[in-house]
């Protein structure tokens, strides 16, 4: 397969989930009438984006001490882990809708900022793992490197403001 037609699928991928997500979160209702419990959903989905943020320090530790596979495994694992995440979530918002936050003061502001920058990175990161996963697979070390520097960070950083929106929208 050439790069042209992984790139072409990436992009058509990444509009696809900004589409669905988008869809759910502007003006849609929660299906009315369904028997699916999703209370559980919310925490499910924190625990995923932990693992994933464990993942991939972990992957980021194994490819600093040299260890291919184990960082591959572990990239994958991530990737899988956010993927999961990803179902979890169009299932609990396309049941549940949106939960409004209910935080008062200082931590309103706060909050806010912090979801803005989760989900434009979280928005941004659907091409970029693909793209740096594809290299990486594909023997383009290079351009995996190089890429993985930018995807590490933002990846890491959406995992765990994930799971800090969960615990300010849950316990706080």
């Amino acid at each position: 397969m050439t790069d042209r037609i992984v790139f072409s699928v990436i992009g058509v991928v990444s509009v696809a989930a900004l589409v669905v997500l988008a869809a759910l979160m502007l003006g849609r209702s929660p299906a009315s009438g369904s028997s699916l419990d999703v209370g559980a959903l919310p925490t499910v989905n924190a625990v995923l984006n932990a693992a994933s943020a464990a993942l991939l320090t972990a992957g980021f530790v194994s490819i600093r001490r040299r260890d291919v596979r184990a960082h591959r495994a572990c990239m994958l694992g991530a990737f899988a882990v956010s993927v999961l995440f990803l179902g979890c979530y169009v299932v609990y918002h396309y049941q549940a809708g949106s939960r409004p936050f209910g935080g008062q003061g200082w931590i309103r502001p706060v909050y806010f900022a912090l979801l803005l920058s989760h989900i434009v990175l979280a928005a941004a990161i659907v091409p970029l793992a693909l793209t740096t996963i594809y290299r990486g697979l594909s023997a383009q070390l290079d351009r995996h490197v190089r890429l993985a520097r930018w995807t590490l960070p933002i990846w890491l950083y959406v995992s765990v403001t994930g799971v800090v929106v969960y615990w300010l929208l849950y316990h706080w």
